[in-house]
C-alpha cells in the first residue's frame, strides 16, 4: 500500500522576490546530486514527477534513481512510472472516451461498485475542435454558415459531452468554434507551471491527438497517447513508460530571408527520420534558439509524430515568457513560473554560462542553411527543394507506383482533360492543383506564416493574378486569434480575393474533410485517369487522406499553398516559369509576389496583440449561442438510446466478472490481411467521409439515414457499430492478399470469396475462428487514433505480427487485449515463405507469472512453418492489462479492489 513519501525532505517554500510565498515545491538541487545537472531538460521533468508521486506503491525510490541515473539506464530500456500534470482530449476522441467513462459506471454498478468513483483524478481538458467538413469555402459567411452546418450535424455528440462537462468532476469542456485543440493548448490551456493548492510542479500532458507535442515548443512536456491510455492516465494510474533516450538537437544561426518556419520544420523532419528517433525525446539546444519564435518552435515541435519522436522539447527561456506575456497570462503568472523554473534549474538563460547536458546521441542544424521546400506527394518526410519540384514531379509520373510513384506512361504525361466548369471551357493536366488549403494542422498557430500568406495574396491581387475558380480553396485557422490579427493587418480581403475565405476553426482538409470538389472536376480526374495535386500547409499527407480524387498530396507552408494556388500546378519550377499573367499583360515571377523576412516581421509586429488573445479567450468560458442552448440531462449515469447512430453503448464489459481472464494465445488463426510496410493509422481506423458503398454506409440506410446526413467517421466515433465498420475501409489498403487489387476488401479464406473486410472479419467471427494481421515495418504510424486498436479488436482480431510498431499505437493494441508480435530481425512474412493463406497458432504461457516483457515465443502455421517471434508486451505492467484483457478492464477491478 502507498506510505509518505520519501523525498519530503527537499520540500522546499518558494518565496515572492517582494516577499511571501508562491507555495511549496520539491527542489531537485537539494538532491546535492552532479548527476541532475546533466540531465536534459526533459527527464528533469519526468524526474520531478517521479518525485513529487512517490509513494512506494505506484512510484518507487527506485524509479526515481533510474531517472536519476538517465545516463547510465536509458540504453538499457529500464520501464518507469510517469504522471501526468493533466490530460488532454480533443472532440473527435473525447467522444469514445466519455462514451467508455459512461460504460465504466455502468460496469463498476454491475459489479457491485460505487460509480461515482469513476471521475478523472487528474484535470482533464477536453477541446471540442469539431472537425470541420468544407462545404462552404469561397464565401464571405463560410464559418458562420460551415458552423450552423455542423451543428445539425453533430448536435447530439455535442450534447453527449457537454452531459459529460456535467456529470464528470475536474473537466473543462471548450466549446466548439474556440479553436483547433493543440492551438487552444499552446494559447491558452498550457500552464508551463501547475500551482495546486500550493504545491508547484511542472506542466505535463498526455492528450489524444499526437499533435499534443505542439505544447512541447512552450516547455511543457507533452505527446500523443491512445484514448485507451488517456482515460487510464485520468483514472489516476501511472503511465508505464520505457525511460527514453534523449537526441540533442544543436540550432545555429539564423534563416535566411524568405525562409519559413515550415521549412525548417520539413528539414529538421527529414533530418530526424534519417537519424532514427522512435521511441525517444528530441532535446533543442544551441545558440539559434534565440532567434527562433515561439510559433517557430510549436511549429516544430507539433512535427514530432511526422519525424517519429516521442517529443521534439523546447526549454523553458526568455522567449518562452514573452510568449506567455503576448498570449495574455497575467504577469503574476509569469513571475512565478520563472521564480519555480530557476529554482529549479530547469530555465535556460543564455546569458549565464551553459552547463553542457549530456545526450544520448546528436546532430546539428544550421539555420541559414534551409532552403525553401514541400514535401510528398504522399508522405511528410519526402522533402523536396522547391527549385527542385519540377524535376521531381515529372519522376514521380515516371517511377513505378509506391511513395514517389504514379506510373503515368510517357504518352499519357501530356493529356488534357477538357471540361465544361459551369458553361466556361476549362481544362486539367497531370499535377493540376484542385485542393490548396490552409489548415489548422502546424502553421496557424504561427503568425509569420499566416501573415506572410496573406502578405503574398496581397501582392498577388495588386498585380492582377487570380486563382482558377475551380481550385477549392479554403482558410481553417487553428483559433480566433488568427481573424482578429488577420483583420488588423488590414490582409484579410486579399485572401478572401483568391478564395481563402475562413471557413471554420477545426480539423478540415489534413483529416480528410474538404469536402466535395465540383462535380465537373471530379469528373474530369476521374474519367481521364488525372493525377490530380492537393496543396495543403498540414502535416499530414498520406495517400487518401486529403480526397480521394487528388492522389498527388503536397506540404507547403501557408504563403506556399497560396503560390501554388496561382499557378494551379505543381508541375512548375518557380525560378524559371512565370507563376501567371498580371493585369497589364507582363509575366508575373515567384519572386514577384513573395515578401521577405523584415515586410512579415514588421506587420506581425504591428497586428498580433496580447489583447487579441485575452478576448479570444475570455469568450471561451462564455461559450456561443449554440452551445448554450444545448439542452442535456444531469444524471450521473448516461441514458443510452438504443436508436442513436451517434452514441451508442460499446460491448467492452458486455461479460465483464471480477476475475481476470488470464493470459490466452492464438488458436488457428486465420490471416484477415496480409500487408507491407508502412500501414499507418489511416488505412486502419476509420476516418473522412463514409463512402455510399460501404459497410457502415449500408448500416445508417438500415437505421433510416438519408446519405445527406452520414457525416464523417471522425463524428461518429461514439458508436462502435460504425466504427467497427469502418475499420480498414481506406480506399488506398493494400492488401497482399487481394494480388494487386487496392480497396478495402479482403479474401475469406475458407471460401475463397473477396468482401469487404467487416462481412470476413463477422464470418470467422461467427464461426468462432480467430484472426491474426501480417504486417510490415512502422506498423500503426500517423496519428494517434483509439479505434486503430479499438476497430480490429471489435473485428476479432487477437494478434497482429509486424516487423515493428509505431509506440503508440502499439500500446493501444496492448490497452485492447491484441497481442503484438514482431519478427526477428532480418524477417519477415515474405522472407519466410507465408502468404497468409495458412492458419496460425501463437503459444503463450498460461500462467500470468511465466510470460514476460520481450519474451520470444513460436508461431507455428498449419503449413508445417514455425518460427520465433518477440511479444511486444514492453513492461509488466502492460502485462497486467493483457491479463486483465484490457487496460480499462484492470482500471475497474482495481477501482473495486481498493475499496474492498
Amino acid at each position: 500500500m502507498a506510505s509518505e513519501n520519501p523525498f519530503n525532505t527537499i520540500l522546499k517554500t518558494l518565496e515572492r522576490p517582494d516577499g511571501g510565498e508562491f507555495g511549496k515545491y520539491y527542489c531537485l538541487p537539494a538532491l546535492n546530486d552532479p548527476r541532475i545537472d546533466k540531465l536534459p531538460y526533459s527527464i528533469k521533468i519526468l524526474l520531478e514527477s517521479a518525485i513529487r508521486n512517490c509513494d512506494e506503491f505506484q512510484v518507487k525510490s527506485k524509479d526515481v534513481e533510474k531517472i536519476i541515473d538517465w545516463e547510465n539506464t536509458s540504453p538499457k530500456q529500464v520501464e518507469i512510472p510517469f504522471k501526468p500534470a493533466r490530460v488532454l482530449l480533443q472532440d473527435f476522441t473525447g467522444v469514445p472516451a466519455v462514451v467508455d467513462l459512461a460504460c465504466m459506471r455502468d460496469a463498476m454498478n454491475k459489479l457491485g461498485g460505487d460509480s461515482n468513483q469513476i471521475n478523472p483524478l487528474v484535470p482533464v481538458d477536453l477541446v471540442i475542435d469539431h472537425s470541420v467538413q468544407v462545404d462552404v469555402a469561397r464565401s464571405e459567411n463560410a464559418v458562420q454558415a460551415n458552423m450552423e452546418l455542423e451543428f445539425q450535424r453533430n448536435k447530439e455528440r455535442f450534447a453527449f459531452l457537454k452531459w459529460g462537462s456535467k456529470g464528470f468532476d475536474n473537466m473543462l469542456v471548450v466549446p466548439p468554434g474556440s479553436g483547433i485543440v493543440h492551438q487552444v493548448n499552446l494559447e491558452y490551456l498550457g500552464r508551463v507551471v501547475f500551482n495546486t493548492n500550493g504545491m508547484l510542479y511542472p506542466d505535463s500532458v498526455v492528450g489524444t491527438d499526437s499533435h499534443t507535442t505542439m505544447i512541447d515548443g512552450l516547455g511543457v512536456a507533452g505527446w500523443g497517447v491512445g484514448g485507451i491510455e488517456a482515460e487510464a492516465a485520468m483514472l489516476g494510474q501511472p503511465m508505464s513508460m520505457v525511460l527514453p533516450g534523449v537526441v540533442g538537437f544543436k540550432l545555429l544561426g539564423k534563416l535566411r530571408d524568405g525562409v519559413t518556419a515550415t521549412d525548417l520544420v520539413l528539414t529538421v523532419t527529414q533530418m530526424l527520420r534519417k537519424h532514427g528517433v522512435v521511441g525517444k525525446f528530441v532535446e533543442f539546444y544551441g545558440e539559434g534558439m534565440r532567434e527562433l519564435s515561439l510559433a517557430d518552435r510549436a511549429t516544430i515541435a507539433n512535427m514530432s509524430p511526422e519525424y517519429g519522436a516521442t517529443m521534439g522539447f523546447f526549454p523553458v527561456d526568455h522567449v518562452t515568457l514573452q510568449y506567455l506575456q503576448l498570449t495574455g497570462r497575467t504577469n503574476e503568472t509569469i513571475a512565478m513560473i520563472e521564480s519555480y523554473l530557476r529554482a529549479n534549474k530547469m530555465f535556460v538563460d543564455y546569458n549565464e554560462p551553459q552547463i553542457e547536458k549530456v545526450y544520448s546521441s546528436y546532430l546539428e542544424l544550421k539555420l541559414e542553411e534551409v532552403e525553401p521546400c514541400i514535401s510528398g506527394p504522399k508522405r511528410p518526410h519526402d522533402r523536396v527543394p522547391l527549385k527542385e519540384m519540377k524535376a521531381d514531379w515529372h519522376a514521380c509520373l515516371d517511377n513505378r507506383v509506391g511513395f514517389k510513384g504514379f506510373a503515368i506512361p510517357k504518352e499519357s504525361q501530356s493529356k488534357i482533360a477538357k471540361f465544361s466548369f459551369h458553361g466556361t471551357p476549362a481544362e486539367l493536366r497531370h499535377g493540376d492543383v484542385v485542393i490548396a488549403a490552409i489548415t489548422s494542422c502546424t502553421n496557424t498557430s504561427n503568425p509569420n506564416v499566416m501573415l506572410g500568406a496573406a502578405l503574398v495574396a496581397k501582392k498577388a491581387c495588386e498585380l492582377g493574378l487570380e486563382v482558377k475558380p475551380w481550385i477549392k480553396t479554403s482558410l481553417a485557422p487553428g483559433s480566433g486569434v488568427v481573424t482578429k490579427y488577420l483583420q488588423k493587418s488590414g490582409l484579410q480581403k486579399y485572401l478572401n480575393q483568391l478564395g481563402f475565405h475562413i471557413v471554420g476553426y477545426g480539423c478540415t482538409t489534413c483529416i480528410g474533410n474538404s469536402g466535395d470538389i465540383d462535380e465537373s472536376v471530379a469528373s474530369a480526374i476521374s474519367e481521364n485517369d488525372m493525377v490530380a495535386a492537393a496543396v495543403l500547409s498540414g502535416n499530414r499527407n498520406f495517400e487518401g487522406r486529403v480526397h480521394p480524387l487528388t492522389r498527388a498530396n503536397y506540404l507547403a507552408s501557408p504563403p506556399l499553398v497560396v503560390a501554388y494556388a496561382l499557378a494551379g500546378t505543381v508541375d512548375i519550377d518557380f525560378e524559371r516559369e512565370p507563376i501567371g499573367t498580371g493585369k497589364d499583360g507582363k509575366k508575373i515571377f515567384f519572386r514577384d509576389i513573395w515578401p521577405s523576412s523584415e515586410e512579415v516581421a514588421n506587420v506581425v509586429q504591428s497586428s498580433v496583440l496580447p489583447d487579441m488573445f485575452k478576448a479570444t479567450y475570455e469568450a471561451i468560458t462564455k461559450g456561443n449561442p449554440m452551445w448554450n442552448q444545448l439542452s442535456v440531462p444531469s444524471s450521473t449515469l448516461y441514458s443510452w438510446d438504443p436508436t442513436s447512430t451517434y452514441i451508442h453503448e460499446p460491448p467492452y464489459f458486455k461479460d465483464i466478472t471480477m476475475s481476470p481472464p488470464g493470459p490466452h494465445g492464438v488458436k488457428d488463426a486465420y490471416c484477415l490481411l496480409n500487408f507491407g510496410d508502412s500501414i499507418t493509422t489511416d488505412h486502419i481506423s476509420p476516418a473522412g467521409s463514409i463512402h455510399k458503398d460501404s459497410p457502415a454506409a449500408k448500416y445508417l440506410l438500415e437505421h433510416r439515414v438519408d446519405r445527406r446526413d452520414f457525416n464523417s467517421y471522425g463524428s461518429r466515433r461514439g458508436n462502435d457499430e460504425i466504427m467497427a465498420r469502418g475499420t480498414f475501409a481506406n480506399i488506398r489498403l493494400v492488401n497482399k492478399l487481394l494480388k494487386g487489387e487496392v480497396g478495402p476488401k479482403t479474401i475469406h479464406i475458407p471460401s475463397g470469396e473477396k468482401l469487404s473486410v467487416y462481412d470476413v472479419a463477422m464470418r470467422y467471427k461467427t464461426a468462432g475462428q480467430d484472426t491474426i494481421i501480417l504486417a510490415g515495418a512502422e506498423y500503426g504510424s500517423g496519428s494517434s487514433r483509439d479505434w486503430a486498436a479499438k476497430g480490429p479488436m471489435l473485428l476479432g482480431v487477437k494478434a497482429v505480427i509486424a516487423k515493428s510498431f509505431e509506440r503508440i499505437h502499439r500500446s493501444n493494441l496492448v490497452g485492447m487485449g491484441i497481442i503484438p508480435l514482431c519478427f526477428k530481425s532480418g524477417e519477415d512474412a515474405e522472407t519466410l515463405g507465408l502468404t497468409g493463406q495458412e492458419r496460425y497458432t501463437i503459444d503463450l504461457p498460461s500462467s500470468v507469472n511465466e510470460l514476460k516483457p520481450g519474451q520470444d515465443v513460436t508461431v507455428a502455421t498449419d503449413s508445417g512453418k514455425s518460427f520465433t517471434c518477440t511479444v511486444r508486451f514492453d513492461t509488466e505492467v502492460e502485462l497486467a492489462y493483457f491479463n486483465h484483457g484490457g487496460i480499462l478492464q484492470y482500471v475497474i477491478r482495481n477501482l473495486i479492489c481498493s475499496k474492498q
